[in-house]
């Protein structure tokens, strides 16, 4: 296999098939380290998830998909940003390298600095740059970089208002409830219902389309339906184990069933702030006639919101573990569908407009995926988990749900949209639903900059690195 992977039409071939596999690797790994931390960066943030759980369980979901049921044909010249075939095919290839090499040492900087970006965008720059150099201004079609500039407001603003809303049910139907634990098990099979239907559409839309389903609306609907309504009989069981484990819990630590006063109201939260690990502990108004919080009552309610955060942190990784599993079956192609067309044309001597993706390609993406997360993946993980709006389970749970909803909207709307934009929307939007006091606006201005700048970066560093090659491989 290697020897005839090896066998080359063009002058240099071996060599610029050896590099091309490298800088493709490194792009796999810039993926990982910005990318797929966006997914797991609210089940860390969090706390819902350690750090080496989450790259475990985002690593093994990651290589499944993109291997499973990754893309095995690819666009020569990705979202076809120009005509590939008016170009001479070791243009293409020394572009190609470039833009792989362009787009990975971006990502790589944006990591370094914690911003998460887009790798669509950034992959998506760097071809235009490209573009503009071998075949001119009119060579690219402005039409699709005008759909990408649309998604830098879609993306957040779709993303935000949906966590927001999600966020505020939660409030109002547990959070503020006298009793949330008893809320919570009564919520609990129509939220699974809503999370394996929404996660369904995820991957029939966006993490299964390379299996060719084809289904229509109807279909997907009812079969999501389907899953739901599984997830939610099933959720039945989990609840009846939840209430035994709960009310043994509470009998272990002498925890009061009831509070002590007739009518309960609202309880306030109180952040202590100055912790390097804020706790979150519940205090209830003064009781009538007392300079003192009733005790029973705070203990009682620190006891349930535990336990109603622990339910939300098993969502959460299930939510988690889904986007994962449809981000490496659907975006390893940012990495691997330029370097098919570099090995395609490596191998032919032509120009075409799609590109096999052998399955050993989708396992070297999806391994530079995994180790880019293990190694660097923190850095993003803290900007989306901590350094935006401090996150609990049930809020990171609520912005993973309100990104899913999102994708799936747009998938079918055909609204141009960004899956780390619209994650990083839907963080914000569970930091506006506590107060704008919550956000670091000073993180959100620089995460917004980033993403301005990544096509003009992406372009510009492609131009630079094809200058570089073409002097090397060029006579």
């Amino acid at each position: 296999m290697f020897a005839a992977l090896f066998e080359t039409q063009l002058p240099y071939g071996q060599i610029l098939m050896v590099l091309g596999l490298m800088v493709g690797f490194y792009m796999a790994w810039s993926i990982g380290a910005n990318d797929v931390a966006n997914a797991m960066g609210t089940a860390v943030g969090s706390g819902g998830l350690t750090l080496k759980h989450a790259v475990i369980i985002a690593g093994t979901m990651e290589l499944a998909g993109a291997v499973l049921v990754g893309s095995h044909v690819s666009d020569t010249v990705r979202n076809g940003m120009f005509d590939a075939s008016l170009f001479q095919p070791l243009e293409l290839v020394l572009g190609f390298i470039a833009a792989l090499l362009a787009a990975a040492a971006w990502l790589q900087l944006a990591t370094y600095y914690g911003w998460p970006v887009s790798t669509t965008h950034s992959i998506v720059g760097a071809i235009v740059g490209i573009g503009i150099l071998i075949g001119g201004m009119e060579a690219v079609k402005w039409s699709k970089i005008s759909t990408i500039v649309i998604s830098w407001v879609t993306s957040p603003l779709c993303g935000g208002i949906i966590a927001f809303i999600l966020i505020k049910l939660i409030q109002r139907m547990i959070i503020d409830s006298k009793y949330p634990l008893r809320q919570t098990y009564k919520i609990i099979p129509f939220l699974v219902f809503y999370v394996a239907f929404i996660l369904c559409l995820v991957m029939v839309w966006k993490g299964l389309k390379n299996l060719n389903l084809n289904l229509d609306l109807k279909q997907a609907v009812l079969v999501s339906v389907g899953v739901g309504l599984a997830g939610a009989v099933l959720s039945l069981f989990w609840v009846s184990k939840l209430r035994k484990r709960h009310e043994q819990d509470r009998i272990d630590q002498k925890i009061e069933a009831e509070d002590d006063q007739v009518e309960g109201i609202p309880f306030v939260q109180k952040e202590f702030r100055n912790d390097a690990d804020p706790k979150h502990v519940m205090r209830p108004p003064l009781t009538p006639g007392s300079e003192l919080p009733a005790h029973r009552w705070e203990v009682r309610r620190e006891f349930e919101f535990a336990r109603f955060e622990s339910v939300f942190t098993t969502l959460l990784i299930i939510s988690a573990c889904f986007l994962a599993f449809a981000h490496g079956a659907n975006d390893t192609a940012n990495a691997i569908g330029p370097l098919a067309a570099v090995v395609s044309i490596l191998k032919t001597g032509q120009v075409g407009e799609i590109a096999t993706v052998p399955i050993w390609l989708l396992l070297l993406g999806g391994v530079g995926i995994v180790i880019g997360l293990a190694t660097w993946g923190y850095k993003v993980m803290e900007t989306i988990g901590k350094k935006i709006t401090q996150l609990t389970p049930s809020r990171a749970f609520a912005a993973n749900i309100g990104a899913a909803t999102t994708i799936v909207l747009a998938s079918r709307l055909g609204m141009p949209i960004s899956t780390t934009h619209t994650l990083v929307g839907a963080v914000l939007g569970i930091g506006l639903a506590r107060g704008i006091g919550h956000l670091n606006l000073k993180m959100v201005r620089d995460i917004f900059i980033s993403w301005v700048i990544t096509i003009p970066a992406g372009a510009l560093m492609a131009m630079l690195f094809y200058y570089i090659l073409r002097a090397i491989f060029v006579r």
